[in-house]
């Protein structure tokens, strides 16, 4: 129900509004100073708080880092320690150090070839080292216990290919190493989260090699859980490359933030101000619907590039919650004001209101819907009444233009119009709106009956062709010209061509010319077109749609392939199926293709394109029956052709077995009077005959792994020239030696034939030698 008020109810309004006003802008302005100065206090809180909780957790990376490098600085003065006794020295320390730091998972070390001492050769393929024989120690905690990690590197590639040592190694700086899991104990569930540090050892200027911890990050955890400097905020901690170290969130733990919060991380560019170290701050709309700030604050470590964040997010409705306490204390101050200013207006507005009465009558029958020309006020009183008549005059004669406006567009003119009383007639401007809206929908309904036809046009037309490519065809000619019967007659277009790509020759591919139609005839015409040339050439390459329609009156010979007509539109679909073009369709008319029209050849082209492929493959395999009948026959011919061929064989297997026999019995008199040795191609025997053996009065394990130059008196000549005579047998080329070998006291002399070995792949693998014994002959 209507409100009805009195003037003076009006009068004590209008007063009363203003003053509402008037305390709401102050309050306002006061409220809205109040919660911008309390928000920049948060944010200044929040940003210090994260830059207290970054150098709290670059104490801890700093002393571990700390650790690292004394380690690395005691291992500078190794030369200070026996030869002998160096790597163990140098593991005890790395076990003390393990051992003092609760938070280190592994301390391990890897040096350069033939830096820490000459006894490389000694410790290769030993525990604490690797297949070169350089000290690459690891220790690692295990239930409280403290382990050598003895597997040993055998690829001497990967030794030093990680980015652990590679950029030590590069930079001379220390590096710390991007969070990951692990498990020691090489079990998938007892994966860690850790980090590597690893610190380069460095004596005059030359890079010996390094020593490292792997550091547990659970730590990190408790010291993120105490960063609250608000109330249900949250804070986090990420590494260099955006994975979160600590996060309330475990789940989010180990995971990079691009993959759990990648709009956030992209739209702020994150990663950016991470990897440089750079101070980032932004307010962002949280999961929960709620407003965050959010401050980042970098954590540099030690001389690294890779510093890490500490990250705080804070819900600003915590951080505004004074404000708004105090916002809601000023209203209440200010509805008190108001309730006693509306006392005092409420005796004023008595002595006002009388004179208001005489205009009632009029706008009783205008809140009845009565309007007519009778309605019209004549007062002249001079003052704010004869105002307040003249208004109403012109409301009345303004609803009745409004009255004959809603008539003439419910009869359908929707070209009338009416001028509206001010900027502010909202009555007319609806009006105004309601026959805007309703000429557009008439618009917007012939639009929508347009595309009704020309989407019935083309689902009609796919089930036409749909059924043309489901017929069964034989013959892939017949199917093309009927393709371009059926597609000139829908489209009402004038002539047609469809060209299939001729591949038979892969040196020489062009399109060819299947099926033309030309007004309502049918043309069989030879025509090539070459990759590249003219339209339809072009289009084969471009493998997009072409559509021609300014082409001069005199242009009388189209490149496309058609001849020489002068249609008024040109329109080339390629017919392709996964980027392959397998045809072209060319159609012309003297008619423009409409938008929708070419929409719907290329719907249709893909399916065309299987069809015809599919017509092609039939053909072929036709062909390859018939050919495969063909080849049968002869292969019975050739079945007895290689009966006798196998007869042949059996002879020559029986003539390879008296060979074979030869050949043992050439080995065995070979090993009763030589001595024959086998070795790798490193000089390490693999092999010897029992003659060998023998004449040395030694075991085969003895000898199985010595170096061919062990027991050897070389000459001076051989010593110098004994790295040649391997380099040669490893190019393939047979040498011939006389050596004098010493065992047990006793010299003997040896003239040595030395042949490279093959496999089936070509490849020598091993070098074969065959002594014989010529001391006897020299003493004699």
């Amino acid at each position: 129900m209507k409100l009805k008020l009195k003037i003076k109810h009006k009068i004590q309004i209008y007063i009363l509004l203003t003053t509402v006003i008037i305390y709401a802008t102050a309050l306002g302005y006061i409220s809205i100073n109040s919660k911008r100065m309390a928000f920049n206090d948060a944010k200044k809180i929040s940003d210090n708080y994260a830059q207290g909780a970054a150098k709290q957790v670059e104490i801890y990376l700093e002393r571990y880092l700390t650790t690292v490098k004394d380690l690395s600085n005691s291992f500078k003065v190794y030369k200070d320690i026996d030869e002998q006794n160096r790597r163990v020295v140098l593991s005890q320390i790395m076990i003390k150090t393990l051992e003092s730091n609760k938070d280190f998972l592994a301390v391990w070390s890897t040096w350069e070839p033939n830096s820490i001492d000459h006894l490389d050769e000694m410790y290769a393929n030993q525990p604490g080292s690797s297949v070169l024989g350089n000290f690459a120690y690891l220790f690692y905690k295990l239930d409280n216990k403290i382990i050598l990690d003895e597997s040993i590197e055998t690829n001497s590639t990967k030794i030093y290919s990680g980015d652990y040592y590679q950029l030590p190694k590069t930079t001379r700086k220390e590096v710390i190493i991007d969070p990951y899991y692990y498990s020691y104990s090489k079990n998938k569930e007892n994966e860690t989260l850790e980090t590597s540090i690893s610190v380069p050892i460095i004596t005059d200027n030359k890079f010996l090699g390094l020593v490292g911890a792997d550091i547990q990050l659970s730590q990190f955890q408790e010291i993120v859980n105490g960063i609250k400097p608000f109330e249900n905020s949250i804070a986090f901690l990420m590494s260099n490359n955006g994975t979160y170290v600590a996060n309330p969130d475990r789940e989010f733990t180990g995971k990079k933030a691009i993959d759990v919060f990648s709009e956030e991380i992209k739209k702020y560019k994150v990663m950016e101000y991470v990897e440089k170290g750079e101070f980032l701050s932004y307010e962002i709309t949280g999961l929960d619907g709620s407003l965050y700030y959010v401050v980042y604050a970098p954590i540099p470590i030690g001389n690294t590039n890779t510093p890490w964040s500490i990250g705080i997010a804070v819900p600003i409705t915590q951080v505004m919650s004074k404000a708004t306490r105090n916002f809601r204390i000023s209203i209440i101050v200010g509805f008190i004001g108001l309730l006693l200013l509306s006392i005092v207006i409420y005796y004023i507005s008595n002595s006002i209101t009388n004179p208001i009465l005489k205009i009632t009558g009029f706008l009783k029958n205008l809140s009845k819907g009565h309007i007519g020309s009778e309605m019209f006020s004549d007062i002249h009183s001079g003052d704010e009444i004869e105002e307040m008549g003249n208004a109403l005059n012109k409301s009345i004669n303004g609803l009745i233009e409004k009255t004959e406006f809603a008539r003439e567009i419910g009869e359908g003119n929707l070209e009338t119009s009416i001028d509206l009383l001010s900027d502010e007639d909202v009555l007319g401007k609806s009006l105004i709106d309601m026959r805007d809206k309703l000429k557009k929908a008439k618009a917007e309904e012939i639009i929508r009956q347009t595309e009704e036809q020309k989407r019935r046009w083309t689902n009609e037309g796919l089930a036409l062709f749909s059924d043309v490519l489901r017929q069964s065809h034989d013959n892939i000619n017949d199917l093309a010209f009927t393709i371009i019967v059926n597609l000139i007659n829908y489209l009402k277009a004038n002539q047609g061509g469809l060209f299939l790509k001729n591949d038979e020759d892969k040196t020489d591919v062009f399109f060819e010319l299947v099926a033309t139609y030309a007004f309502d005839r049918r043309k069989y015409n030879t025509k090539k077109i070459e990759l590249g040339e003219g339209l339809v050439g072009t289009c084969a390459i471009e493998k997009k749609t072409t559509y021609i329609t300014d082409i001069p009156d005199n242009y009388i010979k189209i490149t496309s392939g058609l001849g020489g007509s002068n249609p008024k539109s040109i329109l080339i679909v390629p017919l392709k199926i996964e980027e392959e073009v397998l045809g072209v369709i060319e159609l012309a008319s003297f008619n423009k293709f409409e938008t929708f029209e070419i929409e719907f050849v290329e719907k249709i082209a893909q399916s065309i394109a299987s069809t015809l492929l599919t017509v092609k493959v039939n053909e072929r395999t036709s062909e390859l029956l018939e050919k495969t009948q063909q080849q049968a026959e002869e292969m019975a011919a050739q079945e007895e052709e290689m009966r006798q061929n196998m007869e042949e064989l059996q002879a020559t297997q029986e003539e390879a077995a008296r060979k074979s026999a030869e050949m043992e019995s050439f080995i065995n008199a070979l090993n009763s009077t030589s001595y024959v040795a086998e070795y790798d191609l490193n000089g390490k025997i693999i092999f010897v005959n029992d003659a060998y053996l023998d004449l040395f009065g030694i075991k085969r394990q003895e000898a199985i792994g010595k170096h061919h130059s062990e027991n050897i008196d070389f000459t001076e000549e051989q010593k110098n020239s004994y790295e040649q005579f391997w380099k040669d047998l490893k190019q393939g080329k047979v040498k011939k030696e006389k050596n004098k070998v010493t065992i047990n006291g006793k010299s003997y002399l040896f003239t040595e034939s030395y042949t490279p070995i093959y496999n089936e792949d070509g490849d020598i693998y091993k070098i074969l030698k065959i002594a014989n014994n010529i001391s006897e002959y020299i003493e004699k």
